[in-house]
This record gives C-alpha cells, structure tokens and sequence, in this order.
C-alpha cells in the first residue's frame, strides 16, 4: 500500500473507534497513549490470525498441524535429527517448533505439546498438564582430546583444578556434581558462562575448559572425536526430558501419530 493509502486507513480507524491514535507534527507521527494501549491490545490476535493463516497454508488443508514448543539445544540436537524418521512415517504431519525455557500456560498459547527438562517435582507443578517421561538426562565432563593432552581420562580430583565452562541456566551443575562424587571444588562457581548446551559444547570443542551436559546433545561432536568423556564417574541426575500436554485430550490423529512416534523414538 502506497503511504497516502496507509493514512486514509489510519483516518478511518480512528473515526470508526472515536478516538485519536496518532499525535502527527511536524517531526512525524507517534503513538498516543491510548493507541499504544489499543496496539498492545490487538498486537497478539492479529499475531494468532496471522500464524492461522500461515498454518493452513502449510498444511495444505490436511489438518496436520502440530505446534510444539521445546528447550532449544534439545531440539536442536535430538528432535530435528530425527524428524526425516517421522515424515518417512507420516508425511501428512506438520510439526512447528518455537523454543521454551519456562513453563506457560497452554490456553495462553497455540502450542499443542512441549519438550520440557526438568525434575520430577518441577514436572509435577506445571499447572494444568499432564506429562510423560521421555529420556534420562545423563550429565557427562567433557572436554576437547587436546586439553587432556596423553591422558585417556582424568580422575574428579583432577578435573577440579581445570577451567570449568558454566551453564547459565544450570549455574549450580557444576557444584552439584562435585558434591556428588565427594570432592572438594572451590571454583566449582567459576568460569565462563553460556546460555546454551550447544554453546558449552562448543566452547569445550574448542579447549576453551571443560563442559558438563547430557550425553544425549553430544552424540555427534562424540562420534566426530571433537569432544571426550573426561571422566568416568557416573552421577545420578534426577532431572529428565518430558513430552507435556495440556490437560484437555487432543483427538487429532496427527497428535496421537506424533506421540506413538516421538515414544518410540525415546527408546531407541
């Protein structure tokens, strides 16, 4: 639309509401008070309608559609690897995928599942959900072949001394795990920190120290040789990685295809 088409819109707007949504000078135009309140207001429907629109495009009209919010990393390295697997399967189903750190409030969003870690007692407080228990969370130390030089592997009390790489997110992973082995670990705390797995894994392929995260978002980098278990000892994680629905049963044959494929996957 031509500018001069946009601003009879605008005119027409404000008429049909009533109320002035624009302060217009000779510097430009700005939102008033109440047509910021106004935008913030319709921002999120037309947000919705615009992402209605985009999904039956998608989807062709098959109603295959299947909105899933996950942890980045675990996406990323776990889930998308294996989608060939589920459009081999079912290539009706459309899977969307945005990333969720925290839990939310399913009725606050179009998301029909989620990937979600964490404990059981956390799993337990996400209000209005029911969840399903998918994979362990085995937290391994790893680091890159050159920072352990001729050793094959290093003993807890070894790892203590050398450059810990931190994860925002779990910034007590560290110190849990030495505690959990019965070592001492005074810089436990210390070191850099990252947002994400696949930046502390990164950063560990790079020598930059070492990095604690599940096996399960490092398969490659270990198959490739570029990351090695730096120790041995296994510690137990409580937390876990969960498939979280809402409450309300979803009848779709796309979202029970889903599940039946995203639990066989877990397994294997």
């Amino acid at each position: 639309m031509t500018q001069s088409a946009v601003s009879r819109q605008i005119a027409a707007l404000e008429e049909f509401l009533g109320v002035a949504l624009f302060r217009r000078t000779h510097h430009g135009v700005g939102l008033t008070e109440r047509g910021a309140e106004y935008a913030a207001q319709v921002a999120l429907r037309l947000q919705a309608l615009e992402q209605d629109t985009l999904d039956a495009m998608s989807a062709q009209g098959s109603g295959g559609t299947i909105h899933l919010a996950a942890v980045p990393t675990f996406a990323t390295r776990w889930l998308i690897p294996r989608l060939p697997g589920l459009a081999a399967l079912h290539p009706e189903i459309t899977v969307h995928i945005e990333t969720r750190t925290r839990p939310f409030m399913f009725a606050d969003t179009p998301f029909d599942a989620a990937l979600y870690a964490a404990s059981s007692d956390q799993i337990g407080n996400w209000a209005g959900t029911r969840s399903v228990r998918l994979l362990a969370e085995d937290m391994v130390p790893v680091c890159s072949p050159s920072l352990l030089g001729p050793h094959l592997a290093l003993s807890a009390e070894s790892l203590a001394q050398l450059p810990l790489l931190q994860q925002s997110t779990r910034p007590n992973a560290w110190r849990q795990w030495f505690d959990a082995v019965g070592i001492a670990a005074p810089l436990a705390l210390s070191g850099p920190r990252y947002e994400l797995f696949s930046m502390t894994a990164a950063a560990a392929a790079q020598g930059l120290g070492l990095a604690l995260v599940p096996r399960l978002l490092i398969e490659a980098e270990l198959l490739r040789g570029e990351l090695i278990v730096a120790c041995d000892r296994q510690v137990q994680n409580e937390r876990a990685y969960y498939l979280v629905t809402p409450e309300r049963a979803d009848k779709r044959p796309a979202m029970a295809n889903f599940v039946s494929w995203l639990m066989a996957a877990s397994t294997i």
